[in-house]
């Protein structure tokens, strides 16, 4: 038998095909992976100020205490463990365990709920300003997204007429974040209640990032869980923010829709798998006690507002300064004529103070203002990044 005539040498290969979606860079990531672990001063934290191993246990039982020294460091369930999940449902009114679905952080969570739910012909409205990746990821997935930019003039108000008037028949998500990243803005609890009904009226699902609750300045105006409120509702929270506990690394999705939380376990399987067992463990304490640790982070917030308070006044012709009305960061105004990329770049490479500029909060879907900075409010002792950012612009010229 002869051999087979040989074919064509390896040519150039198949043409590019259709583009694959790319994400762009996650700028606040890009900015802390140069600063947030070399700047002598984190003064824009966005999370509450974190415990020891030691610190979470001791608000545990003496049997918690031993069973977590004997435990085995095997895999977990897929959707959380039992006790992990009983502790999270026990924290909203209406929701049982098999309405929590956990994730290795909020991001995750995040990323596939944004996946399933938006691609080619879908529609996604948004607030702004935000987290990137609720607009990032949905664009990237070929949707449509709306922004409803908060009113800066009124405290950052959420308006619902605008929220009314970006929606359209193919809405599958609104995306709200409150309180708010980064400014601090938290709706009224009329505004609130009425969002959720303008969502079941129109059939689009409320996808609401709570990560803050629990940190309101005024606890009376904690607003109810979006997943206690419809059936289609999802809340997102973690144990990074108002728990101040990042490095366990836990975060759920929370909804009365069972199959949607089906759809999204399948999904989970291609990423984490399962969370680490000792941080679900640590975090079945930290929301089982979550009153005790909001109260502590609370407490601390409100030790420090009265700094900033008096930093701020001290400079009341550079800055336009308002506290958080809930979590623990804040947007101020810079009013110098460097404009405030500039001078947060300055102070960070001349005082070591770290905060966040305006620019890292650009959005694609409207304009948020150029003037602003994240500043952090609850980690323990802001003092010396005070005192430092004090120098800084005291030595500054004002002009």
């Amino acid at each position: 038998m002869s051999p087979p005539t040989p074919g064509p040498g390896p040519g150039p290969g198949p043409g590019p095909g259709p583009a694959r979606p790319t994400l762009p860079p996650f700028r606040l990531e890009v900015y802390f992976s140069r600063w947030e672990f070399t700047a002598r001063h984190h003064l824009t934290a966005s999370d509450a100020q974190t415990m020891t191993i030691s610190q979470l246990l001791a608000l545990g039982t003496d049997d918690e205490r031993a069973a977590f020294d004997e435990l085995p460091l095997g895999y977990v369930e897929t959707w959380g463990t039992p006790r992990l999940r009983e502790a999270i449902a026990a924290s909203y009114d209406t929701l049982e365990p098999d309405d929590v679905l956990t994730f290795a952080g909020a991001d995750e969570a995040l990323y596939w709920m944004l996946q399933v739910f938006a691609g080619p012909g879908d529609h996604v409205v948004v607030t702004v300003p935000n987290y990137q990746a609720i607009e990032t990821l949905p664009l990237a997935a070929g949707a449509r997204v709306t922004g409803v930019l908060l009113d800066e003039r009124d405290g950052w108000r959420l308006d619902l007429d605008a929220v009314r008037a970006a929606l359209r028949p193919r809405t599958r998500l609104v995306v709200v974040n409150f309180p708010n990243n980064p400014t601090g803005a938290l709706p009224d609890r009329a505004t609130w209640l009425a969002l959720v009904e303008l969502c079941q009226e129109r059939g689009v699902r409320l996808f609401s990032d709570e990560v803050y609750r629990g940190l309101e300045l005024d606890p009376a105006r904690t607003l109810p869980q979006a997943a206690d409120l419809a059936p289609s509702a999802v809340s997102l929270n973690v144990l990074s923010k108002a728990y101040g506990l990042p490095g366990l690394r836990v975060g759920w999705l929370a909804t009365r829709d069972r199959d949607l939380l089906r759809t999204l376990e399948g999904h989970k399987h291609y990423t984490t798998i399962c969370n680490a067992g000792p941080s679900e463990f640590l975090g079945a304490i930290a929301v089982r006690e979550r009153e005790r640790v909001w109260a502590r982070n609370r407490a601390i917030i409100a030790d420090n507002l009265p700094r900033f308070d008096a930093f701020f006044a001290r400079h009341a012709g550079r800055f336009e300064w308002a506290p958080p009305q809930g979590g623990c960061v804040a947007f101020p105004r810079y009013l110098g004529a460097d404009g405030v990329e500039a001078f947060c770049r300055d102070l960070v490479e001349t005082e070591g103070v770290l905060l966040l500029p305006a620019g890292i909060y650009t959005s694609q879907l409207a304009t948020v203002p150029g003037d602003r900075f994240r500043i952090g409010v609850g980690r323990r002792d802001p003092g010396p990044a005070l005192a430092a950012m004090d120098r800084f612009v005291a030595a500054r010229p004002a002009g």
